[in-house]
């Protein structure tokens, strides 16, 4: 699948870009795997995939607690998308395969 494998990501946030690799699998449209984010492991949740279009959430606890939502589109080794912060709103990501 075009979407499982590791991935460099770089998300632009309030708080400045935040750097992030992300691992996934896509299992018959169930989209599984973690997210490492300066040193904090956490595995990803009601994650989906369809064809190139992506979404899943993750819960992190630095610099808050918080649940991000990410929605994006893999494009060959290059994946983009938004990133939904609840009350703050939505912030764009970019990454490449690893």
């Amino acid at each position: 699948m075009a979407v499982d494998g590791n991935w460099n990501i770089t998300m632009s946030t309030p708080m400045g870009e935040r750097n992030a690799t992300l691992s996934l699998k896509n299992s018959g449209g169930a989209l599984t795997g973690t997210q490492v984010a300066d040193g904090n492991s956490a595995e990803i949740f009601d994650g989906t995939a369809n064809g190139d279009d992506l979404a899943w959430k993750v819960s992190i606890t630095n610099p808050m607690p918080l649940t991000l939502e990410f929605t994006g589109k893999v494009s060959g080794d290059s994946i983009s998308g938004e990133m939904g912060i609840g009350p703050m709103g939505s912030f764009p990501f970019t990454g490449t395969r690893a």
